[in-house]
């Protein structure tokens, strides 16, 4: 006998959330972790809210919220609140129960400030950070740099002439330079830039990525103009920073075989592990290109690509939805902080 198609969707439901997410799934592990660091920056959260006035949504679930933002590449907060109003899953991981409210998506927007003022993203990196070195996964000599290009939110047309534009500009020889002359009206930090000579040029940020040779995880990172030489700079403060200097190796590509690289990596203990540049003469002599090291950290460097490519396709940093170089630097530390636990579960199931 054919079933009646009859709605039922008035009966209750006795099975909560936590019950229909199957045990072995894998948001299980991350959710541990992202849990675990935010206890460990309860205190840093505390400080950021009075202790008067209306209770605020917990700054817990939006930090979870957007976790699941960038591990599902979910383009905008709208969307974001729109599943989780009806994602079960999505409900589970934040921490709502079945009949909860869903706020605003304005809620991110006002809160941005505040857990932007009190650098929570950068908090929030390293006390994933910690786990992983907890759990000897992290290598504090060898080391790989590398930076990529972030397009900003903003049209070509916004990028306009200056109103008074400087008189000595930033080339070689102190001639005017276009950025010199004009700036992104939509976001002033934007620069038109392209990294080779046959690219295209666009407006873009330039992100930079520190990670350990052990397995690959992000140590640091930095949200710089699109220069040629911010890379340089950038890699020698996050190994400065990193290593204080106990010393170590560090390898990258051939855009940073430059004699000023090399000579002030040297002047930090580090041993810059650069590929040779085959068009000009090389910076990196036998007396560094003859040990097994070195050819170890040119093969440990392919892994930094692995990283940009997570972030532009799953994690939302292709097309940038944030202005200010304070704010995509605060989305680019949470989108590595993300990469750095789904990379701890792989890693947790390969030595199972």
């Amino acid at each position: 006998m054919r079933g009646s198609d009859v709605n039922q969707s008035a009966m209750f439901s006795y099975l909560s959330a936590e019950e229909r997410v199957p045990l072995t799934h894998p948001l299980r592990p991350i959710q541990e972790m992202c849990n675990q660091a935010l206890r460990q920056i309860d205190g840093r959260l505390e400080g950021l809210y009075s202790p008067l006035g209306r209770a605020s949504v917990p700054p817990e679930k939006l930090l979870r919220a957007l976790v699941l933002q960038i591990l599902y590449t979910v383009r905008s907060e709208r969307l974001l609140m729109e599943q989780l109003n009806y994602n079960l899953l999505f409900r589970w991981f934040v921490g709502l129960n079945m009949d909860d409210k869903v706020w605003d998506a304005t809620v991110f927007s006002q809160n941005r400030d505040r857990l932007l003022g009190g650098d929570i993203a950068q908090a929030f990196f390293e006390a994933v950070l910690m786990q992983a070195r907890e759990q000897d996964l992290l290598s504090d000599e060898h080391f790989t740099v590398d930076g990529t290009l972030l397009e900003a939110w903003a049209s070509k047309k916004s990028y306009q002439p200056k109103e008074n534009p400087p008189e000595k500009g930033s080339g070689s020889r102190g001639e005017l330079l276009l950025r010199d002359t004009h700036e992104c009206k939509t976001d002033p930090d934007a620069t038109l830039y392209k990294k080779s000579a046959g690219g295209e040029s666009r407006l873009c940020h330039m992100g930079h990525v520190l990670t350990e040779n052990r397995n690959g995880l992000p140590v640091s990172a930095r949200i710089t103009e699109a220069i040629t030489s911010a890379e340089w700079e950038a890699a020698l403060e996050m190994l400065a920073a990193t290593t204080q200097g106990k010393g170590g190796t560090v390898g990258a590509d051939t855009g940073y075989d430059t004699e000023w690289f090399v000579q002030e990596s040297r002047k930090i203990n580090i041993t810059p592990h650069v590929a040779q540049h085959t068009k000009r003469a090389s910076s990196i002599d036998g007396r560094t290109t003859r040990h097994e090291g070195y050819t170890i950290s040119l093969k440990k460097r392919k892994r930094v690509e692995q990283i940009f490519g997570w972030l532009k396709t799953t994690g939302g940093m292709r097309k940038l939805r944030h202005r200010g170089r304070d704010l995509v630097q605060w989305m680019f530390t949470l989108a590595l902080s993300v990469y750095n636990m789904v990379r701890m579960r792989t890693i947790a199931l390969q030595a199972d």
